[in-house]
């Protein structure tokens, strides 16, 4: 398939995306390069832009990113509201991605973003476990059993290779136990087991992985005490989950640090441990990661948009090969 630049562009929607996706070691070697592009200074990537219509954890989030390696350049704009999914039956999240061609600055793509979102969060923990957890982790807790957990323990399945069992924690029973039925088709080797509190879930875990709505204000549950020497944090809700002791348990990091400083004056991790680097700093060896087996290490998920444009890069060189989606006109 090809495209008259300037005058159409391509639209895919959510299963066609999924269909042409990256599979999940796909996922972590692009985003291991665009993590080591940020790093060199050659990625741009301004801070989100957030508003709130309804309330302080329902959000809509303009994500741009420029990634030279990839030839993206485009923006996000992604939509994330808890009471979706009780309330109305529709996702948490959701959303559309614009891709741009970076010599003219026409638009050349536009993509439901719910499948790249949840590939590239997962991804992103399975870089950092790569890069922090315990040698020979076996264990996976999880709190949270949506849909960013089922990509999460995929990404640290494959990052992982001694990881062999993951316990898995959520209120509501139902999507526990579809969790567990889902996963399990997908890992069969994997030993899954389904607990009656988060604390069941979090002791004696090598890896910890929270999985719930973004809230400004946190309703932490995550102890200091729970953690077992060694062990790996990795939230990708922010601090709602953690409390201060459990997030200052040992060294921590994040994705990206200025978006972190950004949130940080917006009132978000008000009681949170400064971070010694992020994921750009530790691929090219401008921080140190682990420094030994028994330290207990947080590594905090913001969420990128380089992550989010290398992989809409391939999603969209992979659906003009397969002549996948529809040209509309511009």
């Amino acid at each position: 398939m090809a495209l008259r630049l300037g005058k159409e562009l391509l639209y895919l929607c959510g299963a066609e995306v999924a269909h042409v996706g990256p599979s999940m070691e796909e996922s972590l070697a692009a985003i291991r390069e665009a993590f080591r592009q940020k790093g060199l200074g050659v990625a741009q990537q301004p801070p989100k832009t957030a508003l709130h219509p309804v309330n302080e954890d329902a959000f809509l989030h303009a994500m741009p990113a420029y990634v030279p390696e990839f030839g993206a350049a485009g923006v996000k704009w992604v939509s994330g509201y808890p009471d979706n999914p009780p309330m109305h039956g529709l996702p948490y999240i959701s959303g559309l991605l614009v891709l741009s061609d970076v010599y003219t600055g026409m638009p050349i793509a536009v993509m439901d973003c719910a499948w790249i979102t949840a590939q590239r969060t997962g991804a992103v923990s399975g870089l950092a476990a790569q890069a922090l957890a315990a040698p020979a982790s076996v264990t996976a807790g999880l709190l949270g059993a949506g849909v960013q957990a089922r990509t999460q323990l995929l990404a640290l399945a494959t990052a992982i290779p001694t990881l062999r069992s993951a316990r898995v924690y959520d209120v509501a029973a139902n999507a526990a136990n579809r969790f567990v039925k889902d996963m399990g088709a997908v890992l069969p080797q994997f030993s899954l087991q389904i607990v009656d509190s988060a604390e069941a879930a979090v002791r004696d875990a090598d890896i910890v992985v929270t999985a719930g709505p973004i809230r400004k204000e946190p309703q932490p549950l995550v102890r200091r005490e729970w953690l077992k020497p060694g062990a790996l944090g990795l939230p990708i809700d922010f601090d709602s989950m953690w409390t201060r002791s459990a997030l200052g348990a040992g060294r921590y990091y994040v994705d990206d640090l200025e978006q972190y400083r950004y949130y940080e004056a917006q009132g978000y991790f008000r009681e949170s441990p400064q971070p010694v680097g992020d994921l750009g700093d530790l691929s090219t060896g401008r921080v140190e990661g682990r420094q030994s087996a028994d330290e207990v290490i947080v590594a905090m998920n913001l969420g990128v948009a380089i992550a989010d444009m290398a992989m809409a890069a391939i999603v969209y060189q992979r659906a003009l090969a397969a002549g996948t989606g529809t040209v509309l006109p511009l």
